[in-house]
């Protein structure tokens, strides 16, 4: 994670500039560049996303984006996978996704890389909570547990045969096992 410090940057300002391969987030006068994904973290993405867009976007109940800038409360974020609500999700004349988003996800889900600071990964989190988000994980592939988060109440840890919870609404039964197995590419 590469952090660019000028002489403290405006959110309008950062809104500017450039985008960036790979994206970067603005917190408190800093720019952020996001790490560079690796294998198994966009295979457990690409996976999550098919699964949650699978239960939910054809009756119109929420929609899940990788990698969409989020920007709201003085911060602009890059949620790995943001969630939001159909009746969240602004659209244009057309019916179409408007591309600023000016709101927190109603779900948002963090994958932990090995060079990233899992103390700044989780502030993105609890920034979303206070912002009206109704759930975030923080999944961490070293040592195969998600960290959920919920408004107003502590953080749970889940592994193994814990069944994880989803965002009210959505018909989603996994288990912390069943979402590491997907990291898997062959049939034992």
């Amino acid at each position: 994670m590469t952090v660019v410090k000028p002489a403290s940057l405006t959110l309008e300002e950062f809104l500017k500039l450039p985008e960036t391969k790979p994206a970067s987030e603005y917190t408190d006068g800093e720019v952020i560049q996001k790490t560079m994904p690796k294998a198994c973290y966009s295979r457990l993405q690409g996976k999550l996303i098919d699964a949650i867009n699978k239960v939910t976007e054809a009756q119109q109940i929420a929609y899940a984006f990788p990698e969409l800038c989020c920007t709201f409360g003085d911060r602009s974020i890059v949620p790995d996978i943001a969630v939001f609500r159909c009746q969240n999700i602004e659209l244009d004349e057309d019916g179409e996704p408007v591309d600023n988003v000016f709101a927190a996800p109603d779900w948002t889900i963090e994958i932990l890389s090995p060079d990233q600071s899992s103390n700044r990964v989780t502030g993105n989190i609890l920034h979303c909570l206070k912002h009206d988000c109704q759930l975030g994980w923080l999944i961490d592939l070293d040592d195969r547990s998600i960290l959920v988060f919920q408004p107003q109440q502590q953080p749970e840890l889940f592994h193994q045969d814990d069944k994880l919870v989803v965002l009210e609404g959505v018909e989603l039964d996994l288990t912390a096992k069943q979402l590491f197995s997907w990291l898997k590419m062959q049939a034992e």
